[in-house]
């Protein structure tokens, strides 16, 4: 008896084991690659409506720098930028939705911080765009610096790092101010035109972006003073690494083009280069492609249909766009930023 017993009991505890596993196998082996590839297309997940990042025109049709990554992804893939499919998220269910696969990758000026890797199971393969957080006020208040917001009322959205800063900063200079939140950053925005506060918060990026939604957007500021570091970064989910090399390698590639002067408009003239690092990039020399899971001329496709890291910068948030925002930080290593990307080699 006391044999059958124990004999019971270690089946039924190899049983609880193997449908333990079987559940971490269904929760982590996501197969995102092959899954995009039978599908035709890459789900992004991108923010609801932000200028510059992502927002669709009146024909559906979606642009901006976090568009354009995940047109590079899709690029790099099917050689063909159109085949993406774009889901507006909004902040506090993007995470849920990559989670849930209702997306492949998030590209939806997310911050990338420790918590949000550990507690959600998620990754940052890269940094796509060093921001920090600032502040926006009617320039009819004359003030020129964030220490100079003492009992202010604040429009933040909620559930967000910015509402988290927001707290830091006050309680670190020591000045009060009166937190107005909002689930939507809409919500935050139109509180703050209707006058319900005299101050909103966001990242710098988006502050020139929803500034231009504003009715009469000269009469707002946006302060020198930027209070947080938020790297923003593509997000997909942990244990899924084949498609989190290509993510990251994506960005990569962009960045190392740039770096190495390989535009959209001068690709094909550096399919014929001599030159090491270049035919690496291009294919040419290598296998680092294949070595991804794609093709020799996987970086080529990016740059051939979407452009460089800076061709991308400039045309969605940059001097070409009407956000006009300075490279600063984004500016590559070699010419006073922080841009920089590991070699292909």
């Amino acid at each position: 008896m006391r044999t059958f017993r124990t004999g019971l009991l270690v089946g039924l505890a190899v049983a609880v084991a193997v449908g333990s596993a079987a559940i971490v196998y269904e929760r982590y082996d996501t197969k995102t690659l092959k899954r995009t590839i039978q599908r035709d297309a890459v789900l992004c997940g991108v923010n609801t409506g932000l200028p510059g990042f992502s927002s669709p025109d009146d024909k559906g049709n979606w642009s901006g720098f976090d568009v354009d990554f995940c047109r590079a992804v899709a690029a790099a893939i099917f050689d063909d930028p159109k085949k993406v499919q774009y889901i507006p998220l909004d902040a506090n269910e993007r995470f849920k939705e990559l989670q849930a696969r209702k997306v492949d990758i998030l590209s939806r000026n997310s911050t990338w911080n420790m918590s949000r890797e550990t507690s959600n199971d998620l990754y940052f393969p890269a940094v796509s765009y060093y921001d920090g957080q600032g502040f926006m006020i009617p320039k009819a208040r004359d003030i020129d610096s964030a220490l100079a917001l003492d009992g202010s009322k604040v429009c933040v959205q909620e559930a967000t790092t910015t509402q988290l800063n927001l707290e830091d900063y006050f309680r670190t200079n020591n000045m009060k101010y009166q937190e107005i939140k909002f689930g939507k950053l809409d919500e935050a925005l139109r509180a703050y035109e209707s006058g319900q506060c005299d101050t909103f918060t966001s990242d710098v990026s988006q502050l020139y972006a929803l500034r231009l939604r504003l009715s009469k957007a000269s009469d707002h500021a946006i302060l020198p003073d930027v209070i947080s570091k938020e790297p923003l970064a593509p997000v997909v989910r942990q244990r899924d690494d084949d498609w989190m090399m290509i993510v990251k390698w994506t960005l990569y590639a962009m960045i190392n083009a740039e770096e190495l002067g390989i535009t959209s408009k001068n690709i094909d003239e550096a399919l014929k280069s001599k030159k090491p690092d270049v035919m690496r990039l291009v294919g040419t020399e290598g296998a680092y492609g294949e070595e991804l899971g794609l093709t020799k001329d996987w970086a080529v496709r990016i740059i051939r249909h979407v452009g460089n890291y800076g061709e991308v910068y400039e045309r969605n948030v940059g001097a070409g766009s009407k956000l006009d925002i300075p490279r600063g930080l984004n500016q590559l290593w070699s010419a006073g930023g922080i841009q920089y990307a590991p070699p292909i080699r």
